[in-house]
């Protein structure tokens, strides 16, 4: 079995599964599991993942609530970090007229793809994202370093709305899977005593 990266834009999958959460019962599943399902699903083993978020903004003198979030998201971050092969990236948040804007994550997964397919020639890397800025980056390392991408996305087929997406990005890669609540499902904590 070929083993695989999976790059996964945090805020992107977190509005994926907050969808499919909002259709039934609220998701928890474990993102190791999730890039590990994924890639079984292509045959492939999970050999590294790259996570990408933005630690929640804070103000010169944080608020109660920022400081919450702060907490929880750094918890979250050192679950992450215990897990072997399993990196993650920080961009920074801004808050620009009341509302909240991540920075510099796109420019991080650009600057890992470039250097993991020099790194990988002739692999398949994972992409979880929707992002047409990602084009350019995916036909230079597919023309330069033979990667196959596998782009895992989803859309509501909705105008407008917070998951439409152009065909740009599903037409440079190699294959596009459609995000399904079964690949969620399949991605739960495991309640203790379940196997």
């Amino acid at each position: 079995m070929n083993a695989t990266i999976v790059f996964i834009d945090g805020k992107y999958l977190q509005l994926v599964g907050g969808y499919f959460s909002d259709q039934g019962e609220r998701l928890s599943y474990d993102l190791n599991q999730l890039a590990i399902t994924l890639s079984k699903q292509q045959g492939l083993w999970r050999k590294k993942v790259l996570y990408y978020a933005a630690p929640p903004f804070q103000s010169d003198v944080p608020t109660q609530d920022e400081t919450r979030r702060r907490s929880n998201y750094d918890r979250f971050k050192n679950k992450l970090e215990k897990i072997p092969s399993f990196v993650v990236r920080e961009g920074r948040c801004q808050k620009l007229n009341d509302e909240y804007h991540q920075k510099g994550v796109d420019t991080l997964v650009t600057m890992d793809l470039l250097s993991e397919a020099a790194a990988n020639r002739g692999s398949t890397f994972i992409l979880i994202a929707c992002d047409t800025d990602f084009v350019p980056i995916i036909k230079e390392i597919k023309e330069k370093f033979g990667i196959r991408i596998i782009l895992y996305y989803f859309t509501d087929k909705v105008r407008d709305s917070k998951f439409s997406m152009s065909n740009h990005i599903l037409t440079v890669c190699d294959k596009c899977v459609l995000m399904t609540k079964e690949m969620f499902l399949k991605s739960q904590f495991q309640k203790q005593g379940e196997k």
